[in-house]
């Protein structure tokens, strides 16, 4: 077996729980962000005066 597959092999196992964790922390940030834009969108909204009264 060649020796920089087995290094790497072992890299590997160690580098995938830190991505997995930093992928779910993007994508929990990710959806906080969308849900803030979608409230506050949703209050500039609630704002606007009623057309005909």
């Amino acid at each position: 077996m060649r020796r920089d597959l087995a290094l790497s092999g072992v890299a590997r196992q160690v580098e995938r729980p830190v991505r997995s964790v930093a992928c779910l922390a993007f994508v929990g940030l990710m959806g906080a962000a969308f849900w803030a834009g979608a409230v506050w969108i949703a209050e500039a909204f609630l704002q606007f005066p009623a057309p005909g009264l």
